[in-house]
């Protein structure tokens, strides 16, 4: 049996070494940082005959396979590996290949932006329908974890890294929700980013696309069988909006003649037309697995919204707080922007290569200020010089956690009653804070002082 080397002591990581452990692999850990956590995890991982190597990533001898947790291909652990003639896979490929026979279905998405959301409505439909499910993969719990585990079915949340490294996922269906520019640093162009996308759709039983996006529609081609969603009235074939309904014209009989009622926009919160289009999603994703209308209706109205996603803080002098603080990519603040009339934009941290122009361009004419932070300000703030120069703009230059207060009081001047304060950055948190919930968390505090000291 030869020997698999895992790249590093992650959530993920650990569980792959541990996985393979209880199999009776042979298993080697290779890790760069010796913290606190690091070391507890080692500790657990050698009390199971886990070998932990701290220090340089350097590929062990006799390794016959590494398995990688979304690590970029010119990494030098996994450039060695590829170099070598070393099998790389990803945790998901490794989860996917290790199911027990009569294994649970997987519904699988991505998308650049919605992927969390949508992944957890459709968990909330599938408990709806009584069905036993559980929502893994890049929402935080390792794919590997859950393949042995008594489910009906997994929802499985697949990001573009775990895209990369995996070759032979077929799911039960399969949904891309949009594509977008972003993680062009990891990826090195747009095509091969889109490319890792794709790789969803190609042993897919059932494909799920967002008609509504031109990149993901292209994707999802003229495959027989292939469901669309859409904000519009559907076609057959396609869930959609009727008036105030969502609707279905796929998971009928006759979609040519009929249609079937899975909910209201009122049933979808917080509303705003990319969430009305995530909940199409999440109904798709259920439908193929024979999830009724009525499940789907009581599905979005159990659903609980993760944080730091268009929530309201509080509302401080007629004006309202909103954490967007997950729009880490402008695609991601664009459907922000959209959902509100009037908004002092705080926007900034690291773009990550992507391009802002045409998000600006679309958000002018709600703008009312912006007040900008982070790495990357600089080139948001040409992007509203060239759009939107009749408002103001407010550079904050520190680089330190506690400039959010400074943030959030200026964005405090230049709101007007019924105005939206957006924290919508379009960038991720990394330049300042530890991650974006981080973010979140210190623009709540901010707000909170704000609202005291009123």
């Amino acid at each position: 049996m030869s020997l698999t080397c895992v790249a590093g002591l992650g959530v993920s990581g650990t569980a792959v070494a541990r996985v393979l452990a209880a199999r009776g692999e042979p298993v080697v850990v290779v890790e760069a940082e010796e913290g606190e956590r690091q070391r507890v995890a080692a500790a657990e991982l050698a009390r199971r005959g886990v070998e932990i190597r701290f220090g340089p990533m350097e590929l062990p001898e006799g390794v016959g396979r590494l398995v990688t947790t979304g690590w970029a291909p010119h990494h030098p652990l996994i450039a060695a590996a590829l170099e070598a003639g070393v099998e790389v896979v990803g945790e998901v490929e490794l989860a996917w290949r290790l199911r027990p026979a009569q294994a649970a279905p997987w519904l699988a998405l991505t998308g650049t932006n919605g992927k969390t959301t949508v992944v957890r409505m459709l968990t909330s439909i599938l408990l709806a329908a009584g069905r036993q499910a559980a929502a893994v993969g890049n929402v935080g719990v390792p794919v590997i974890e859950a393949v042995g585990e008594p489910y009906d079915v997994l929802a499985v949340e697949l990001s573009s890294f775990q895209l990369h490294w995996s070759s032979t996922l077929a799911p039960h269906a399969a949904a891309i929700l949009n594509v977008a520019p972003d993680h062009l640093d990891w990826h090195g162009s747009m095509e091969a980013y889109t490319a890792a996308k794709a790789r969803i759709f190609e042993r897919a039983g059932t494909v799920v696309y967002n008609a509504d996006d031109p990149e993901a529609a292209r994707l999802a081609g003229p495959r027989p069988g292939a469901v669309g969603f859409t904000l519009l009235v559907p076609r057959p074939g396609q869930l959609g909006v009727v008036e105030d309904l969502l609707v279905d014209r796929a998971f009928v009989d006759d979609p040519v003649e009929e249609a079937e009622e899975l909910a209201t926009l009122g049933d979808v919160h917080p509303f705003a037309p990319h969430n009305v289009a995530n909940a199409l999603a999440a109904a798709a994703l259920a439908r193929t697995v024979g999830v009724p209308a009525a499940a789907v209706r009581q599905g979005l109205r159990d659903f609980v919204p993760d944080p730091h996603r268009m929530s309201l803080v509080d509302r401080v002098g007629e004006v309202d707080y909103v954490d967007d603080s997950k729009a880490t990519n402008p695609h991601a603040a664009a459907a922000a922007l959209s959902a509100y009339p009037s908004i002092v934009w705080i926007a900034g941290g690291q773009l990550k290569g992507a391009d802002v122009d045409e998000l600006v361009r679309r958000a002018a004419p709600r703008l009312r200020g912006a007040v900008l932070l982070g790495v990357d300000r600089g080139r948001i703030a040409e992007a509203l010089a060239r759009h939107a120069a009749n408002i103001p703009v407010v550079d904050i230059s520190g680089q330190d956690t506690g400039v959010m207060n400074h943030v959030v009081s200026e964005a405090a001047r230049l709101a007007s009653p019924g105005d939206t304060v957006l924290l919508s950055p379009a960038g991720a948190s990394l330049d300042m804070f530890a991650n974006y919930p981080a973010r979140g968390e210190a623009f709540a505090r901010a707000v909170r002082e704000l609202k005291a000291a009123t």
